[in-house]
């Protein structure tokens, strides 16, 4: 699993957005160092600081950098010469909160370095598109096979009515990249009230950019040597509103 460091010129700022990722990985964690203030509560940040998290984090696949504001891209290229690992570090232009969020999810599921940061730098994707009123694209982990609109005949499928009250929004969109990291299947999901094609069921920003509402009906394929159970877990966790259920009023 790749390791992620937050560079941040707060430090108040850079837990909340961790803590807000964490939120929505149920299990597994990516390895997490933040590296951020420049010491004595003062706010900016410290190349010898994100380059000791580096070092903190490294491992044989990789370390991917999440920062925030300018300077602390300059802090974060300084590292680089201070850092002592050997392992491969990329530096991630991805928006700050949006994007550790899309990267821890996709790590947690045991993506590699390049399928997170990708996911990190779309992580706009979905609204920029909705604020835009126009279909979103699908999520820069989808696979080929995505753009089919129908099952080849290897495939099993099903069709699940969304029931938790605020569709697939990143919490359900989490809990599902996460659960299918555990099964070899390949999953595409289509919103069958949308125009959409199908996204790839381990793509936090494909499915997000379904726009999925309550109501709407997933078309869920699956193939692989365990389809069958990882079509058995989608349709649980779709028809328990991923848990959200209990937390309705009335």
């Amino acid at each position: 699993m790749i390791g992620i460091v937050v560079v941040s010129h707060s430090p108040a700022l850079a837990r909340a957005a961790v803590d807000l990722a964490l939120e929505m990985v149920p299990g597994e964690r990516p390895a997490i160092s933040i590296a951020a203030g420049s010491g004595d509560g003062v706010i900016g940040t410290d190349a010898v600081a994100v380059a000791s998290s580096i070092d903190e984090v490294a491992s044989e696949d990789g370390v991917l950098v999440i920062m925030d504001l300018g300077s602390a891209v300059m802090s974060s290229e300084m590292a680089l010469d201070f850092a002592t690992t050997d392992a491969t570090v990329r530096l991630s232009s991805a928006p700050f909160v949006e994007g550790l969020l899309a990267a821890i999810v996709t790590a947690s599921g045991g993506a590699s370095l390049d399928e997170v940061e990708a996911e990190a730098r779309g992580a706009l994707t979905p609204k920029t598109a909705a604020l835009a009123g126009r279909e979103p694209a699908p999520g820069p982990a989808q696979p080929e096979s995505a753009a089919a609109t129908g099952p080849t005949p290897a495939e099993q499928t099903a069709e699940l009515a969304l029931i938790n009250s605020d569709g697939m929004h990143a919490r359900p969109a989490a809990i599902l990249v996460s659960t299918l990291a555990g099964f070899d299947a390949k999953i595409t999901i289509r919103n069958r009230d949308s125009a959409g094609k199908p996204v790839a069921g381990n793509s936090l920003l494909g499915l997000l950019s379904l726009g999925a509402k309550t109501g709407d009906v997933l078309v869920v394929s699956a193939s692989g040597p365990q389809a069958t159970e990882a079509l058995a877990s989608v349709t649980e966790l779709v028809n328990s509103g991923f848990g959200e259920l209990d937390n309705r009023v009335g």
